[in-house]
This record gives structure tokens, sequence and C-alpha cells, in this order.
């Protein structure tokens, strides 16, 4: 009798594999994380049969700051910005989320409240995966949780720098800081295009809308940058550089 029960559970767990795979799931996924990709076939299976793929669009909020946390959410493609609430319906922006990260790995270790809002800055593609079945992966898989360790230490570490490296400069070198930090992380690219407003822009860097405007104006007029519209190009990346370490 246990031999065949064996038996038919090898055989059930082929056939919900192969009906997986076929369904585009987590198996053959092109935009799957780090920390998935060392899972094994049955854990991936796991992933699948726990989660739900959505499309977003453009400006609608992913998760609500206050929330419980019920499930994890990977995104897939897209940017998304991830922030807080301010007095007066103004906002701080913490940082811009690319595609590939987990969004609310903080809340999943602590209080099960969240403490962040994320919304979307582009058309996004995210997965919401349960969070029982990701913490069962977290405590069941040693190189998984480690992955998850490795990206919320990198981020916490980032956000730390970022924000005690600003207080300690003035809105030049906040500024340059804001346009390095798209050139090199967000976009790695020297031409790039904001994908949020200027009040957003300043709302990254804590100050008010018409003084980021004045230091980018100010930046194109000495050609540092070109500027048109949200449209960005990196002229003198060495300068930029100066000025966000003597800002």
């Amino acid at each position: 009798m246990l031999k065949d029960n064996l038996f038919f559970d090898i055989i059930y767990f082929d056939m919900v594999s192969a009906v997986n795979k076929n369904e585009n799931s987590c198996h053959d996924c092109k935009d799957i994380s780090c920390a998935a990709a060392v899972l094994n076939s049955r854990q991936l299976g796991l992933v699948s049969s726990n989660s739900r793929e959505s499309l977003l669009q453009k400006g609608e909020v992913i998760l609500h700051e206050g929330s419980l946390t019920s499930h994890i959410i990977y995104l897939k493609s897209g940017l998304a910005k991830e922030y807080i609430k301010l007095p007066g319906e103004r906002e701080q922006i913490l940082q811009i989320v690319k595609k590939h990260t987990y969004l609310g790995l903080p809340s999943l270790f602590g209080d099960r409240i969240n403490h962040y809002s994320y919304a979307a800055l582009e058309d996004c593609k995210i997965c919401y995966i349960d969070i029982n079945k990701f913490n069962s992966l977290v405590r069941e898989n040693g190189n998984f949780a480690y992955e998850i360790l490795v990206s919320t230490s990198r981020d916490s570490l980032n956000n730390i720098n970022r924000f005690l490296h600003r207080s300690q400069k003035k809105i030049f070198g906040r500024v340059a800081d804001a346009i390095l930090y798209f050139s090199k992380i967000i976009y790695e690219a020297n031409q790039f295009e904001l994908p949020f407003s200027r009040q957003e822009f300043a709302d990254l860097i804590g100050v008010s809308r018409e003084s980021a405007t004045r230091v980018l104006l100010k930046f194109k007029a000495e050609g540092i940058i070109d500027l048109k519209g949200r449209a960005i190009i990196v002229l003198k990346m060495d300068l930029l550089e100066q000025i966000s370490q003597t800002g």
C-alpha cells in the first residue's frame, strides 16, 4: 500500500509539473528572480500554484502603507516608487524600485504591517505570492533565504547611505545625486527620461519643486546636462560627480 501511494504521489507530481510548465509558470519564466532561480522543480511548482500574475497601469497603487501583509509582491517588469505619506498630502519617495525585485519584504520579517506604499511609475507586471508559502520556502531552502537576505540588506544599506549623504548636502549636491542615481543605478545610461513629475523628483530629494527646477536649469545652462521636458542627457559626468561629492 505504501509503495502504491508513493507511486501515485510521483505520478501526480509529474502531472502537476507538466501542467505548470505548459501554463508558462515559474519553471520557464524569463523574469525569474535570483532567489527563485535556486529553487528546485517541486518548490517552483509550489510558487506557481500559490501565485497570481497581474498587470497594473502607470499610476496605480501596488501596495498601501498601513495595510496587512497577505502577499509578497514580485515586480516582474516596469518601475515602481516606494514612498510614505506626509502631512498635507505630500510624499517622501524613499527609492525607485526596478524590475525583478520583491516588494514588502521588510513586513515579512517584521510586524506584518506594510510600512511603505508602492505605486507603478510605468505599466508593470507583478506576481502576488502567498506569504505563508513564501515563508515556508525561506525556512526550507537556505540558498533561497540567503538570496532574500542579500536583497533586503543591499536595499537597506543603499537607502541608509543615500539618506545620510543627502542630509549633509545642499541642494546642488542633492540634485546631482538624484541625476546620478537615475543614470547609474536605475537606467544605467547617460540619457534617460524621468519616470515622474518635477514634484516627485523634488519629493525624492526632499526639496521644493521650484528649487529642484532652478538647479536643473542651472545645470543645463552650464552645459552639465541637457534637459528637454522629462528627458535628461548627462553631458559632463565627471563634473556632475564632483558636484555630488562637494555638494
